[in-house]
């Protein structure tokens, strides 16, 4: 498996989904840790764009660094104004690479954090066609991008955006589209995960206890392959969502009939 830069991507922050992790006791002062080093981040982004603004690559990267700093905003406004950072230097990326997947994602998940920063609103509702669209392009252009991730958030965008006629919300495309995500990325912990969440939202207790089954097989490979500080984020969240996703697991067995 190819080592890259995780990014609150991985969770995939497009509306009504935040890309927060999930408080769990002990927690916040490790968020202000990740907060920290996301700011930073964010800083040397801005420094290296403002230096090199004809960088295709560095101007995507800037794009990145807001969406994971907008994620630790503590109001809407912070949260739009770096959302908007981003979506300007994607654009900006794009306008000299049109076919730049990862300034197609990343453009994506800036909208995304726009969104919720506007909802409930009018505005939010219409940023979700604008979010399907860039990760759709994403995908024909690198599917294979952050371990599948434009498959993995079409499929969690169509699961959790309203469904027709209110929005673009598809069960059937959310799973062909989660589906794809695992089996381009298959070892990458994201990807299980999300399968296992979908499932038992849907109560397919025995699709789920699959998902469930696979990510205990690759764990400890990840835990291996997946190291340091940049993934420590990443890992409180997996952590707590896979043993919410056990649980809830167990509870529902108990109740099926």
């Amino acid at each position: 498996m190819p080592l890259q830069t995780p990014t609150r991507a991985q969770g995939c922050a497009i509306l009504l989904l935040m890309a927060l992790a999930t408080s769990v006791p002990g927690q916040v002062a490790t968020n202000r840790a990740f907060a920290a080093r996301a700011e930073q981040a964010f800083l040397q982004a801005q420094k290296q764009f403002a230096a090199q603004p004809g960088n295709v690559a560095i101007a995507w990267q800037l794009g990145r660094a807001s969406f994971d700093w907008a994620a630790f905003a503590t109001n809407e406004t912070e949260r739009a104004a770096l959302a908007q950072t981003g979506i300007d230097a994607c654009r900006h990326s794009l306008v000299r690479d049109p076919k730049s997947a990862p300034a197609h994602y990343y453009l994506a998940m800036n909208f995304g954090q726009l969104a919720d920063a506007e909802a409930p609103s009018i505005a939010a509702y219409k940023l979700v066609k604008e979010i399907e669209r860039e990760f759709k392009t994403a995908t024909e252009m690198d599917e294979k991008l952050d371990f599948a991730g434009p498959p993995r958030c079409l499929g969690l965008l169509y699961r959790d955006a309203p469904g027709w006629p209110i929005s673009i919300g598809s069960k059937r495309k959310a799973r062909e589209f989660l589906d794809r995500a695992a089996a381009l990325a298959p070892d990458y912990p994201e990807n299980q995960l999300n399968l296992a969440e979908s499932h038992l939202r849907w109560h397919q207790l025995a699709e789920a206890e699959k998902a469930l089954k696979k990510l205990d097989a690759l764990w400890p490979f990840a835990r291996t392959n997946l190291v340091g500080e940049i993934w420590g984020q990443s890992w409180d969240d997996w952590t707590a969502r896979r043993a919410a996703a056990k649980a809830e697991f167990q509870k529902n067995s108990k109740h099926a009939p």
